[in-house]
């Protein structure tokens, strides 16, 4: 197998993450479920843009905030994502980049869409609410698959919530098919459980094509199965694919390997600031660890580590690099 450029690289929405707080009130005001994320219109977003605080503007989207997570581990990371040639879309290209991660994708010139938004509002009790939209995102199609990345990427990590249009699920065939063929590993995040119910049948299908390593929190692997016991979603799971990684907020998470449980500890938190993020930091902590040829018990407890440091703070990008502290932990040499 040729060797690589890069230990992971990420598909998905390239989205400019506006944070800030907000009262339980206000999600109610504009019909907002909490702890979820809700696609809108342009309409919409203008309308709780102008209502709401301030708010800090950074690139996000959940395969973005991935990449950069690996990145700030010390991994090599890249992101493919499509963004307008608009003051966002230079906003999204540069703070991506500055964060350690190749970003190569061409702006799409002389749209009528622009670079997407996502409103994240936090809750006092550290719960995020997403308002998405998804703008140039919704034209991802499979030209926008950079062969070349791919095939020099150990790990391709496909984004669950780009899956809702029929252009992006081609996009995705085509880059688990590129994958495949370099003889390179392909992961999926189902992403929320509302994705999963408008695309569980697809879902299904994908990742039992090929997907190598599957993440999901209790929520979506629930949904995905459609029941209530976990316990039965992890026997239906561990049929489907290789690797799956469920993460369950403070009970940690469980790693099945070919059926085989394996139980991560989460780690301590001294005050949740803001949950944006923890299932994409934890999907790039053990990716980094499986990247360095970690064992799956080493590899959960990166993910442990990096879900937890970014639930401390507010946003999705490490305030601190995560390799400058996890050295100060020893789970770096």
């Amino acid at each position: 197998m040729p060797g690589t450029k890069y230990d992971v690289a990420a598909i998905g929405n390239a989205i400019v993450d506006i944070i800030g707080r907000c009262e339980d009130s206000f999600l109610d005001k504009h019909a907002a479920p909490k702890g979820h994320m809700r696609l809108v219109d342009a309409a919409t977003i203008d309308t709780i843009y102008a209502d709401m605080g301030p708010g800090v503007e950074i690139s996000g989207g959940s395969a973005a905030n991935t990449a950069a997570g690996v990145a700030s581990l010390g991994g090599r990371g890249a992101f493919i994502g499509k963004v307008a040639s608009d003051e966002f879309g230079r906003i999204f290209r540069h703070d991506i980049r500055a964060a350690g991660v190749a970003f190569e994708t061409p702006a799409a010139e002389n749209s009528a869409l622009a670079t997407s938004r996502s409103l994240i509002l936090v809750t006092p009790d550290g719960q995020r609410t997403m308002n998405t939209y998804l703008g140039i995102s919704t034209e991802f199609n499979q030209s926008d698959v950079d062969a070349a990345v791919i095939e020099a990427s150990r790990i391709v990590y496909l984004e669950g919530y780009l899956f809702d249009r029929e252009e992006a699920k081609g996009a995705f065939r085509e880059a688990l098919a590129i994958a495949k063929a370099a003889g390179r590993q392909v992961a999926l995040t189902l992403s929320d459980s509302f994705c999963v119910d408008r695309h569980r049948a697809e879902f299904l299908a994908l990742i039992r094509a090929g997907i190598d390593i599957l993440f999901a929190n209790e929520s979506e692997i629930l949904s995905l199965y459609e029941t209530t016991s976990f316990d039965e979603a992890v026997r239906h799971v561990s049929r489907d694919t290789k690797l799956a990684v469920l993460t369950r907020s403070e009970q940690g998470s469980l790693v099945v390997s070919e059926g085989t449980p394996i139980q991560i500890a989460p780690d301590p938190v001294a005050k949740v600031v803001d949950t944006t993020g923890a299932g994409d930091l934890y999907a790039a902590g053990f990716l980094f660890g499986l990247a360095r040829g970690d064992d799956y018990s080493a590899a959960g407890r990166f993910g442990s580590f990096a879900a937890a440091e970014i639930i401390g703070q507010m946003g999705a990008r490490p305030e601190v690099k995560l390799s400058h502290l996890a050295r100060m932990r020893g789970l770096l040499g």
